[in-house]
């Protein structure tokens, strides 16, 4: 990573936190930029911060946020080697979906994070951050499967908090998981992979 990254990550960082350009700086307790390594070839983008995301200014700190580190464990992974961030940085209240013109206004702070640490891989959590990169793609269909757009490769999957309410859905993650590490591992070895068209796994 290059010093002029390292230097503009935490400028982003005071952005985000003093932001105001969307009505959710009014009900926030904190804005949420993201939390991990801004050198990691893993990237989670979920849909918003909750209730103790906002509280404590990290994201997924709650129960949602131990299942991801489960998942992670699972492919040898911890929170601290991937970049972890939503596409809204500010909790949406009684944790409704995210409004489109709050997406689009936080939409270049996610695209600063994403020039900035140049992650190999972005897995999407749910369906509106699936949409908001691969707007074409229903989740039901492309969860688990590594996907190509724009020199950018994409792992959608499944919200963690959806296995929460529905334990089984906790071995489709779990599936959609070792995709990751397949696809991480296939970069290892291939380093070009995601500009070639070749099968990705």
């Amino acid at each position: 990573m290059s010093a002029g990254a390292v230097e503009a990550y935490p400028k982003l960082v005071e952005q985000i936190l003093a932001c105001q350009k969307c009505g959710l700086c009014r009900t926030r307790t904190q804005a949420v930029p993201g939390s991990g390594s801004i050198t990691a070839e893993l990237m989670f983008v979920g849909e918003g911060p909750g209730k103790n995301e906002d509280e404590q200014g990290i994201p997924f700190c709650g129960a949602s946020g131990k299942l991801l580190a489960e998942l992670l464990a699972s492919i040898g992974l911890n929170r601290d080697q991937v970049f972890i961030t939503n596409i809204v940085k500010c909790r949406p209240p009684d944790n409704r979906d995210p409004l489109p013109d709050e997406i689009t206004s936080c939409a270049p702070y996610l695209q600063a994070q994403t020039d900035i640490i140049k992650p190999r891989v972005i897995a999407t959590l749910g369906r509106y951050a699936l949409n908001h990169f691969l707007p074409n793609q229903k989740i039901s269909e492309a969860h688990g499967r590594a996907l190509r757009h724009q020199g950018q490769i994409f792992v959608p999957l499944y919200h963690p908090a959806v296995a929460l309410y529905r334990a089984s859905m906790k071995d489709e993650l779990m599936a959609d998981f070792q995709v990751i590490k397949k696809v991480l591992n296939k970069l290892a070895a291939e380093p070009d992979l995601a500009a070639s068209q070749t099968a990705l796994i």
